[in-house]
């Protein structure tokens, strides 16, 4: 019996994506050996790394664009992290890491039409008057129709792609695999932390019925906002969510791109408040915090999508993490160290000098001393070669510190948070939501 042109499809589809994924370390192989032909003939070290970082970078997000599943998800991820990147090596790319930010490529029509058919029924059809196939926007793990309801609500649709739990989690294995390819990028960044955080929220991502009751809270506190909107669930599938139309006319992505100082003002403090008051509002915080899933309306207000991966805090912020802060700020360090392993962040036996902590960790707490801050590509690049650079220091002061589970979330969301706003080169006044929103953040 021959095989079904769906399955053929698919095995095709990962057959190819797993050979896109193999030619990454090829090509870097390929590219090492022409350097290392390079320095013999007289070429500086220095100068040879940065032409191999260059092309390994251009095939790198070359090839995380051409694909869905865990690979463009993982592209997302390290899009938000070029603000922390040597400018003369992103630069070339940079355009590259906010259209992935942005975009992926369109799954075709028939595709399409099985998803619907399989979970709306055949006649999913008639729950519209009108369908536009073509997408207007696309991600990691779906794409998003236009569409009128049949009650006429203009509504977003947003379609899984098929075969896309299979893909997800495959391109993850493959590429932690390959985990030491991207530190090309930069060195001394640690991949597989960023990989593992990605797969452990892949089965909520993937069920768009657990989407839909967090975007329901979402709709339902922000509904008469001045200040941001969340579009309403219509219905919803495991593969499927009908929401609310929402008009715009740009996203962060291009704010990013080419917005004037007083837009990358206003329109990062209101990124920062979302991320912030989310906790204290509704007991859940967005933890996708990449600028494609925020949008610019006419009116000024920002819009916000995508509640696939959300972290539970009934209670707010917890307090522990304001006080370790609000310690932090006044430099009061032999208290954080108390507080650190209180909270597990120090394991029992491991012993960090306040002074040396201090010295350590006090640059990251620049934005909550200050009435404002100037968030840039510069002080984040500064921070990331301090800590990061694989000196004997700085590894013995990395394998002090633990994350525990509580804090792996909210970690990740202000670690990718504090990017975005670096991209964006914002003034905020950071302080005064770590004051309003988050317990135990004493006002200064």
């Amino acid at each position: 019996m021959g095989e079904e042109p769906g399955n053929a499809r698919m095995r095709q589809s990962a057959i190819g994506r797993t050979a896109r994924l193999a030619s990454l370390p090829m090509g870097y192989a390929g590219r090492t050996t022409i350097g290392l032909g390079k320095r013999l003939v007289g070429r500086p070290a220095s100068a040879v790394l940065t032409e191999v970082q260059l092309r390994t970078a251009d095939q790198i997000f070359k090839v995380l664009g051409e694909l869905k599943g865990g690979a463009m998800k993982f592209g997302q991820a390290m899009s938000i992290f070029e603000s922390a990147l040597p400018d003369e090596l992103v630069g070339p790319y940079r355009d590259a890491l906010t259209k992935l930010q942005d975009s992926a490529p369109p799954m075709s029509a028939r595709m399409l039409t099985s998803v619907l058919a399989e979970d709306l029924g055949h006649e999913w059809r008639t729950r519209f008057t009108e369908f536009d196939t073509t997408p207007v926007a696309s991600a990691s793990i779906g794409q998003v129709h236009r569409a009128t309801w049949a009650d006429g609500t203009e509504v977003a649709v947003k379609v899984q792609y098929p075969g896309a739990a299979r893909a997800l989690r495959s391109d993850l294995r493959q590429l932690g695999r390959m985990a030491r390819l991207f530190t090309v990028l930069a060195p001394g960044l640690d991949i597989k932390p960023l990989l593992a955080e990605v797969e452990a929220r892949v089965a909520e991502e993937l069920d768009y019925s657990l989407e839909a009751a967090a975007q329901s809270i979402f709709a339902d506190e922000f509904a008469d906002d001045p200040d941001f909107v969340v579009p309403a669930v219509v219905a919803h599938t495991p593969r499927v969510l009908v929401t609310t139309w929402m008009e715009s006319t740009s996203s962060l992505a291009q704010v990013i791109k080419a917005g004037t100082p007083e837009e990358r003002d206003r329109v990062g403090g209101l990124y920062a408040r979302f991320l912030v008051c989310g906790p204290t509002r509704t007991g859940l915080m967005h933890a996708d915090p990449h600028p494609g899933n925020f949008r610019v309306l006419d009116d000024g207000r920002l819009g916000v999508v995508d509640f696939g991966a959300v972290a539970r805090l009934p209670e707010g912020f917890p307090r522990p993490l304001g006080e370790l802060l609000s310690r932090g700020v006044r430099d009061d360090w032999d208290a954080v160290v108390d507080g650190l392993r209180d909270e597990g962040f120090l394991l029992p036996r491991t012993v960090f000098s306040p002074d040396d902590l201090a010295d350590y960790l006090g640059p990251f707490l620049d934005a909550g001393r200050a009435e404002s801050f100037q968030f840039s590509r510069a002080w984040l690049r500064s921070q990331t070669v301090r800590v990061a650079t694989p000196t004997q220091e700085n590894l013995s002061r990395a394998f002090k510190l633990n994350l525990p589970p509580d804090y792996m979330l909210i970690h990740r969301v202000w670690l990718g948070g504090f990017g975005v706003l670096c991209q964006l080169e914002a003034t905020v006044e950071f302080r005064a939501l770590l004051e309003q929103y988050v317990p135990g953040f004493e006002p200064v």
